[in-house]
């Protein structure tokens, strides 16, 4: 199938809205309403849910499994080996972000991590480790700073009076 025919698949069929210069594989799948920012590569058997956000120089080579709803904000770039050789060798480790996981402008997510479901990652933050459910990190390295279901019970008290 070419690649104008994909286009129009994912556009009119998945309604994807996918800005220009976007580089996505045959072999990755996209879910349904999501949003591929311009200059975005998404890799060789990478997974996304529906409803997710990729901004604009986004990396995701093969090997990132991504949940329903998360944000990918622009300049993030993820990496699949620990040790990557020009030739042979390669040892692809997977990352998953889970559903509704937010990260920010210009993180680097190492290979082999899982970012819990409802997590925050900083703009700049580098992450080395896995990240529990609904926590904020932040930095380089990326440490805990909250846990985003804290804030939002508070908020809720708040609320209710």
């Amino acid at each position: 199938m070419s690649e104008w025919i994909r286009r129009l698949y994912r556009k009119h069929i998945l309604g994807i809205r996918e800005y220009k210069y976007t580089n996505i594989y045959p072999t990755a799948e996209i879910g349904r309403g999501c949003v591929i920012g311009s200059y975005s590569e998404i890799g060789d058997k990478v997974k996304v849910g529906f409803g997710c956000k990729v901004g604009a120089y986004v990396f995701i080579p093969k090997g990132i499994t991504i949940g329903n709803e998360v944000f990918i904000g622009p300049g993030v770039t993820m990496t699949n080996d620990y040790y990557p050789k020009a030739t042979g060798g390669w040892q692809l480790r997977e990352t998953i972000i889970k559903d509704g996981a937010s990260v920010g402008a210009g993180a680097t997510i190492r290979c082999g991590v899982t970012i819990g479901k409802n997590a925050g990652i900083g703009a700049g933050s580098v992450v080395l480790n896995d990240i529990p459910d609904g926590e904020v990190w932040v930095g380089n390295p990326a440490r805990k700073i909250e846990s985003k279901w804290k804030y939002n019970m508070e908020l809720e008290r708040e609320a209710a009076g």
